[in-house]
């Protein structure tokens, strides 16, 4: 017996129903595909919305939070920053080029569809261990894919992460974060408003490639390679010259203020732009499907409704309006076509074939159902039954290293080659790029180019090691680190996006995990005063039955309020002084790299005293920002105080000797809100006098000089060693042709 059609696009029968109750008949094929992919986990969050209500989205400079296709933040000056993260976890793993180009692709539109100018990429990215071949496939095509879209459309790639950790073998997490600004005049909002006004189809024609797309791919986990090989076609191809052409001709378009509303072709193609489009505006509306252009002869109306053919933007435009805007695509040779009208027809979203009222209607659904009446599951949520006994056992009961200089040198990895693959100074904006603790970019005029004399601090973290232990705990550290990484370039944090990378939603443990990240990102969030405002869910992150670590990922924007030089980033200079901001007594090893390294992912994470880290922050915030009187700095996060300080002293060429570290749970602990400063002699008291104004323990180190980097009683090695492991370990592995898919 043939499977019925609904369950062969992924709708339950329970989902089928609601259909039929909404419609108040049996849908037919091409509304059941509208609904499939419009209802799918990655366009409705119908697993994630009931928690996500619980983040904070409001704040001083929010002027558009979650909802639309980017958060906005009020610059001053009038000036805004437009800022989204998204994820291309799914189509990356079975094309990783096109996957991780075509995630680079959607970002910026999702940027300029606000009407910013995308000035910044950047690319959280984590892939299966190096030992595996496929999986040095993988990352080598995906920083292939993010290198040549970026770099061709013209938009810098300016930081990131790359991690490898066998957590995700077979299903990498390929995150985009992309930056914006414009002045605030300019920002405009994806809805159709206006009866009779045009809906304007802009770009690249309409194919198979990518029917479905995300929203098919991004619902369900990976089985065997044969069986992912069968979804290719589900993947997007795109082209970053026609992104180029769009850009402008939009950006153009929204200048002299020819579009009431507009909105871009992603998850879910044009089914979603002219459903969200019409249901946010409140009005109803008329699609010919004859007029689409296509690229392929014969394609069914769910195919055009639902392909994701890249490049495309949806633009709703006043009749006496669409000549300019013929004009203007003609110039930048974008093809524009009128695809349909505004209707008042109680907001019924209807896909005819043919013009006049003569057309066969092929769907007529409520463009509100489609965008926002999808189901909401309350999915059932359960702690893992061994919880407490796990959180009792402590990675501190371990035993010592054989080899401290071993495993530190495990522990070290430049990520130089991937960002050597990108322009990361297009536009002449980075003035802290790939490498930093956080990236600085001028802050211009987006009107006329002049230099504000202020700076925007940005940053991308996450980590799965502190999540799989407490996903709860993990992620609160996660958006607390991200302050302090702003802190070490003098930013101060205004607002934060989010991806939330998880497994099978199905999975009782995987919900509760996510619950818990959300609870965590919240407390923390409030604790700093830091409006979500907006994000992604991506869900069924698994491979052949086994869910990734939970790994949401937080993007930070910040202000520099007073840009005067570079921050002094994470170095030192030969006869400086090495201090620890922060408690000199962090021991805790669980969840740490070095932990996961043994293969122990039990015990409790340290706690985070939010007043603490604000003070510890704000300390180097202002030390950062009086120029010339620290050398360096650089925060203790992964690998802890050990890789902090070796790669400082690699970042130098200069090695150091340090005393007061008497164990090597105080040397790979991973304990939350310390900061490593590098000062002169001179300047030591003056800065041991600032901590203690601002209550912030203060601790001496050691010294900054030779070419041996030594822990005294711990480790001695030279410098030269730990550098070549940390420098040959990604070239080594990638570029050489020696990957396999």
């Amino acid at each position: 017996m043939n499977e019925p059609l609904h369950r062969a696009l992924g709708l339950t029968d329970d989902e089928a129903e609601s259909i039929t109750k909404i419609l108040g008949r049996a849908p037919n094929p091409l509304e059941l595909s509208m609904y499939s992919v419009m209802w799918s986990e990655h366009c409705s969050y119908k697993s994630s919305r009931i928690h996500l209500k619980r983040l904070p989205t409001e704040g001083e400079h929010v002027l558009v939070g979650p909802g639309e296709n980017a958060g906005v933040i009020d610059m001053g000056d009038g000036i805004a920053a437009a800022i989204r993260i998204e994820s291309h976890n799914h189509p990356s793993a079975i094309e990783p080029y096109q996957g991780a180009a075509t995630g680079a692709g959607g970002i910026l539109r999702d940027i300029f569809t606000m009407g910013a100018r995308p000035i910044a990429l950047m690319d959280p990215l984590r892939f299966g261990p190096l030992e595996d071949p496929r999986s040095r496939w993988i990352a080598e095509g995906v920083v292939n894919g993010i290198s040549g879209y970026g770099n061709s459309v013209g938009v810098p790639t300016v930081g990131g992460e790359t991690v490898f950790d066998e957590t995700y073998t077979g299903n990498p997490l390929v995150n985009v974060l992309c930056l914006g600004i414009m002045p605030t005049e300019r920002l405009v909002l994806g809805q159709a408003t206006g009866v009779g006004n045009l809906a304007v189809l802009l770009g690249s024609r309409t194919g198979r490639d990518g029917i479905g797309g995300v929203s098919v791919l991004a619902s369900a986990g990976f089985s065997d390679d044969e069986a992912d090989a069968a979804k290719r076609p589900n993947v997007q191809v795109g082209d970053p010259f026609e992104e180029k052409r769009l850009i402008e001709a939009c950006l153009k378009l929204l200048d002299e203020g020819l579009a009431v509303g507009i909105q871009d072709l992603g998850g879910a193609g044009l089914c979603c732009a002219t459903s969200e489009t019409a249901s946010r505006g409140g009005v109803g509306m008329d699609v010919d499907i004859t007029t689409i252009p296509l690229r392929e002869e014969g394609m069914e109306p769910f195919e055009i409704m639902t392909s994701e053919s890249q490049e495309r933007m949806l633009a709703i435009v006043e009749p006496g309006n669409l000549d300019r805007v013929m004009e203007i695509c003609e110039k930048w040779e974008v093809l524009a076509s009128v695809i349909g009208t505004v209707t008042d027809n109680a907001g019924a979203l209807r896909i005819l074939d043919g013009p006049g009222d003569d057309a066969i209607v092929l769907a007529d659904v409520p463009a509100s159902s489609l965008h926002d009446e999808a189901p909401l599951y309350e999915r059932p949520l359960a702690e893992p039954a061994d919880l407490a006994d796990r959180r009792q056992r402590s990675a501190n009961d371990l035993p010592a290293p054989e080899s401290i200089a071993d495993d530190l040198a495990a522990m070290l990895i430049d990520p130089s080659w991937v960002y050597s693959q990108y322009d990361h100074q297009l536009f002449l904006n980075t003035v802290a790029g790939p490498g930093s603790d956080a990236t600085v970019l001028r802050l211009k005029d987006p009107a006329t180019g002049a230099d504000t004399g202020r700076g925007m601090g940005l940053t991308t973290d996450g980590n799965h090691r502190w999540c799989a232990v407490d996903p709860k705990r993990g992620t609160a550290n996660t958006v607390a680190e991200s302050v302090l990484n702003l802190a070490c370039v003098g930013a101060r944090p205004l607002a934060l996006v989010n991806c939330l990378n998880f497994g099978n939603p199905e999975h009782p443990e995987v919900m509760w995990q996510l619950s818990e990240a959300i609870d965590g990102m919240t407390e923390a969030c409030l604790a700093f005063d830091l409006p979500v405002v907006g994000g992604n869910v991506s869900l069924y992150n698994e491979s052949k039955g086994t869910n990734i670590d939970p790994t949401p990922v937080v993007g930070v924007l910040g202000m520099v309020d007073d840009l005067q030089s570079p921050p002094p980033g994470k170095r030192w200079n030969d006869g400086d002084r090495i201090v620890l901001l922060g408690d000199p007594d962090a021991t805790e090893l669980s969840g740490s790299t070095w932990a996961f390294r043994q293969g122990h992912k039990q015990g409790s994470l340290p706690a985070i005293d939010y007043d603490a880290h604000a003070a510890v922050a704000g300390l180097t915030r202002d030390l950062v920002n009086d120029p010339g009187f620290i050398t360096g700095v650089h925060d203790i996060s992964s690998g802890g105080l050990g890789v902090c300080l070796a790669e400082m002293a690699i970042a130098s060429g200069v090695g150091c000797t340090v005393a007061r570290v008497g164990s090597h749970a105080l040397l790979f602990s991973e304990a939350p809100s310390r900061v490593v400063v590098a000062v002169s002699a001179d300047n030591l008291p003056t800065l041991e006098e600032r901590a203690a104004a601002a209550g912030v323990p203060v601790t001496r180190l050691g010294l900054a000089h030779k070419d041996q980097f030594a822990v005294k009683g711990l480790v001695e090695v030279p410098l030269a060693t730990l550098a070549s492991a940390s420098a040959d370990r990604l070239p080594n592995a990638l570029g050489g042709g020696t990957t396999q898919g």
